[in-house]
């Protein structure tokens, strides 16, 4: 867990121009620190200790503004930017070298039991502010602009400027 700790930090640094060494990421970075967040408590998920992963989960969300269910898939080097305003639900799937800024949504659409919520393939960027809703696939280096709602699922390697193509 620490070799993933230290390629977080690094990650930051590739992704965050305003990043300048791994002491400032590492002090400074409230989307850095729900990732390591989450990474402990969703290994504590998987260990079926689900009680205290949801009680830590909640004190993560509490001290840095971003919620990320325990029971979620995330994959390596995902970097959220400003962290404050994410939530990512408890079916969602993030892939590897996901970039993310502040105030997005992966959420449910349906109450039901399964899967739910979108899954991000390898290599997106996600603008501030979108939000991207139900069992949908956002395909492996697409680029979602800011304050898009996604209701459909998105080709690889597209950029979605807009909502009025995507909304329901």
């Amino acid at each position: 867990m620490i070799s993933r700790f230290l390629e977080d930090l690094d990650n930051a640094l590739v992704k965050d121009p305003a990043a300048r060494n791994r002491l400032e990421v590492l002090l400074a970075y409230p989307g850095i620190h729900a990732v390591w967040g989450f990474r402990v408590t969703n290994f504590l998920w998987r260990h079926n200790f689900k009680l205290i992963a949801r009680v830590v989960s909640n004190w993560i969300r509490t001290s840095t503004g971003v919620e990320i269910h325990p029971a979620a898939t995330i994959g390596r080097r995902f970097f959220i930017d400003h962290g404050m305003g994410v939530v990512i639900g408890a079916t969602a799937i993030i892939g590897e070298d996901v970039m993310m800024y502040h105030d997005v949504t992966l959420g449910a659409r349906t109450y039901s039991k399964g899967k739910r919520h979108p899954t991000i393939e390898n290599n997106v960027v996600i603008g501030a502010g979108a939000k991207i809703f139900g069992d949908i696939t956002i395909g492996h280096e697409a680029r979602i602009n800011a304050n898009v709602v996604v209701t459909k699922s998105i080709p690889a390697q597209s950029t979605l400027e807009s909502s009025e193509f995507f909304v329901i």
